[in-house]
């Protein structure tokens, strides 16, 4: 009965106080309001933050833009020519010229031309430079190119004796607007090579009829000065080259035709000489030389076409080199090969057609590089013997 009696007060009703309720009831609407008040703050701060970034975005966009939007180099008049191809959109154009850097964003270029109606653009050659605005850009893009590369100013060309159509290429490209990619694909172009040897049939009758040659204009594109006057194309400036050549040779070819040789071989042996020897005794000696090798049916075995069969300017050579199977390696083939190795001087077309009578015997040759002296031989064993003095020299002065 007692334990009951102490269990009693499990069944008595709640008899908490009415007022600590409403307090509890109070204290949670308290923080729900200061949670929404929070909740505001922080919304608004974001939105603070988001607000102010947009505007620094938006800041620097526009300076990116209106930058973007201004000469690449206003201090720059250099005259940059720039090719558009035919079927180039807005777009590719706009890369072309940043990677030209003719404007500083294509993608703004793009943008801009577009919004000012002034997108249609044409093929062909453009002399543009960094220091023009991209309304001047545009404008001249909507006007039209030249349909082949042109000279923007007056220069000059100097083709140095002994080079070879891939270093000329290198050389129009420092001292013109014209590009060494220009040069060489004109090089390849066959109409125009037709047209100029209908022009100069007597220099080019013979390298038209040559076979698996790398360039057919090798050898024909004269050393010398030329002037590039404003307007004139990159085919002007190569007739000129190939004009000149024509007006060098023009009083040997009764002599060229009485040789039995044709303009293309004796090209080709002055384009060994040329580069063989410097002296003009020694070229007229070594013009000798081959011109015995060849009566003999020996091979001209001449370094020079060796590295110019492997497209190289490396020192020296190595045994797979000689082995090239190309047929301008004289090392391997009988012969003179399918034409020039480079522009030779008059002196070594002179030399070619005039050898030396000193080298009416002589078979071989070997030049000391340290010293430029060249040794000449009739039979091997002297052409031994002269290759281990030229070695012990060299020896001696390591």
């Amino acid at each position: 009965m007692e334990g009951r009696n102490l269990n009693n007060d499990q069944n008595k009703p709640d008899q908490s106080d009415p007022q600590d309720h409403g307090t509890t009831e109070q204290a949670k609407r308290v923080v729900q309001k200061q949670r929404k008040s929070f909740s505001k703050h922080v919304i608004g701060g974001v939105i603070g933050i988001l607000v102010i970034l947009l505007i620094i975005v938006g800041f620097l966009g526009y300076r990116y833009f209106d930058n973007a939007t201004q000469p690449y180099n206003q201090h720059d008049n250099q005259v940059v020519q720039v090719d558009i191809p035919f079927g180039a959109n807005s777009k590719k154009i706009a890369e072309i010229l940043q990677s030209k850097k003719i404007i500083k964003s294509g993608f703004v270029f793009d943008y801009w031309t577009k919004a000012h109606n002034l997108s249609n653009f044409h093929a062909g050659y453009y002399q543009l430079k960094p220091s023009m605005s991209l309304a001047q850009v545009a404008k001249a893009l909507n006007k039209g190119g030249s349909s082949e590369p042109i000279q923007s100013s007056t220069g000059r060309v100097l083709i140095v004796e002994g080079s070879q159509i891939k270093t000329i290429a290198n050389t129009v490209q420092k001292q013109t607007d014209f590009t060494s990619k220009e040069f060489l694909a004109l090089m390849k172009d066959q109409a125009f090579i037709k047209s100029l040897a209908q022009k100069y049939p007597k220099l080019l009758g013979s390298a038209m009829q040559a076979k698996h040659v790398r360039y057919r204009l090798e050898g024909y594109l004269f050393p010398a000065t030329y002037r590039a006057d404003k307007k004139t194309t990159l085919k002007q400036l190569v007739t000129q080259m190939v004009g000149k050549t024509d007006a060098e040779l023009e009083p040997y070819y009764k002599q060229i035709k009485k040789s039995k040789m044709s303009v293309q071989e004796i090209m080709t042996l002055a384009s060994l000489v040329e580069r063989e020897g410097s002296t003009t005794k020694d070229r007229q000696i070594i013009a000798g030389v081959f011109l015995n090798r060849l009566a003999a049916k020996w091979r001209l075995d001449s370094d020079i076409s060796v590295f110019y069969a492997i497209n190289s300017t490396k020192s020296t050579l190595t045994n797979k080199d000689l082995q090239s199977t190309s047929p301008y390696n004289l090392r391997l083939h009988l012969g003179y090969g399918p034409g020039p190795f480079n522009s030779p001087s008059l002196v070594s077309i002179k030399a070619v057609l005039d050898p030396a009578k000193r080298s009416k015997d002589y078979m071989y040759f070997v030049a000391d590089l340290k010293t430029g002296k060249v040794y000449y031989a009739k039979d091997d064993a002297g052409h031994a013997a002269n290759i281990q003095k030229v070695a012990k020299h060299n020896e001696s002065s390591n």
